[in-house]
C-alpha cells in the first residue's frame, strides 16, 4: 500500500512538472514586438493597439554609434538617438508603461542606414568599443526608462569574431549591471549578415533572449510552405533560441498577412515552435489602422 501511494505521489509530481513545463512553453509564444520611430511618421506609442493578454515590446529604432551631423561618421560605440524623439520621448515611454503593465520598451542598435548612407559596425577595438557602448547606452536606457536592447547591425567593417566579442560583452555587461533585462538580435538570410550573427550566437547565444529573424527579407512571393521551411532552417541555425515570426507592414517582402502569414504562425504555435511575432514597423502600419497588429496579438493571446 505504501509502495502504491509513493507511485501515486510520484506520478502527481511528474504531471505537475509537465504542466509547468507546458505553461512555460506557451508563455514564450505570447510575445508581440513592434519596431517604431525610424521613419518619422508621427506615430505614437498610444496609436498602437495593445492586447492586455500578450507580452508587448516596443522597439525604438534606432540608436546608432554615428555622429548626428548630416555627414554622419562612426563614433566607436558612442551611441546617439536617431528615432522620432518628438513623439517617442522619455515621458511618453514612462506613460505607456504606466498605462499598460504588460508593456516593455527596448531600443535597437544599428539598422540598415544612417542619413542616407549604409550604417556600418566599425569598432576601433573590442575593449574601446565596449567601454564606450556600455557608457553611452546606460545613459540612454536610463534616460528613456528602457528595459532591453536589440541588435540590428546589417553592414560590417569588422570580422565576425570581433562583432561577436563586442556585442556579447556589451549585452553581458549591461545585464550584469542591471541596466537591461533582455536582449535580442535581428539577423536575416544574407551570407555576410549570418556569418556575423552566427558567430555571436555560437559564443553568446545563452545570453540572447529572442531572435527577431527578418523573414520579410525573403522574396515577396513566399508561400506558407516556404515560410515553414525558412523557419525550420533558422531555428536550426539559432538552436535553442526563441525564434519570432515576422512580417513587414508595407508588404514589400516575405509572407504577407493576407497571403497566409497567420496560417503559418498558427501551425508553428501548435507545434510549440513559435517564439512570438514581430512587425516592421508601426510607422508604416499607422496608415493601415494597425489591423494586422490586432490580428497578431489576438492569435498570440488565444491559447491553443
Amino acid at each position: 500500500m505504501g509502495f502504491s501511494k509513493f507511485h501515486i505521489v510520484l506520478f502527481t509530481l511528474l504531471a505537475l512538472v509537465a504542466m509547468a513545463s507546458t505553461q512555460t512553453i506557451a508563455s514564450k509564444s505570447d510575445l508581440f514586438r513592434e519596431y517604431i520611430g525610424a521613419e518619422f511618421n508621427n506615430v505614437k506609442f498610444s496609436d498602437v493597439p495593445i492586447n492586455p493578454n500578450v507580452e508587448f515590446h516596443y522597439i525604438l529604432a534606432f540608436a546608432i554609434d554615428y555622429t548626428t551631423s548630416s555627414s554622419s561618421s562612426p563614433t566607436n560605440g558612442k551611441f546617439n538617438v536617431f528615432w522620432d524623439t518628438g513623439n517617442l520621448s522619455p515621458s511618453q515611454v514612462l506613460s505607456i508603461k504606466n498605462q499598460h503593465s504588460n508593456v516593455k520598451v527596448a531600443l535597437s542598435l544599428g539598422g540598415d542606414s544612417v542619413n542616407g548612407g549604409s550604417c556600418y559596425f566599425s569598432p576601433s577595438s573590442v575593449d574601446s568599443w565596449v567601454a564606450n557602448a556600455v557608457s553611452s547606452l546606460t545613459n540612454i536606457v536610463q534616460e528613456y526608462h528602457l528595459d532591453g536592447i536589440d541588435i540590428d547591425y546589417e553592414h560590417f567593417h569588422a570580422d565576425p569574431e570581433t562583432f561577436a566579442e563586442c556585442i556579447g560583452k556589451l549585452i553581458t555587461t549591461l545585464k550584469n549591471n542591471g541596466v537591461i533585462s533582455f536582449a535580442s538580435i535581428a539577423p536575416f538570410d544574407d551570407d555576410d549578415v549570418q556569418s556575423h550573427y552566427l558567430a555571436l550566437w555560437k559564443s553568446y547565444g545563452h545570453i540572447i533572449d529572442y531572435v527577431n529573424f527578418q523573414f520579410y527579407a525573403y522574396d515577396k512571393a513566399t508561400t506558407v510552405s516556404q515560410f515553414m521551411n525558412y523557419f525550420q532552417t533558422q531555428s536550426s541555425n539559432y538552436g535553442g533560441g526563441s525564434i519570432l515570426a515576422s512580417f513587414i507592414s508595407d508588404g514589400s517582402g516575405g509572407l504577407a498577412p493576407q497571403n497566409g502569414f497567420f496560417t503559418a504562425c498558427s501551425r508553428l504555435r501548435n507545434q510549440g515552435k513559435l517564439g512570438g511575432i514581430f512587425v516592421w514597423s508601426a510607422d508604416d502600419s499607422k496608415a493601415l489602422g494597425f489591423r494586422y497588429e490586432k490580428q497578431s496579438q489576438a492569435l498570440l493571446a488565444a491559447h491553443p
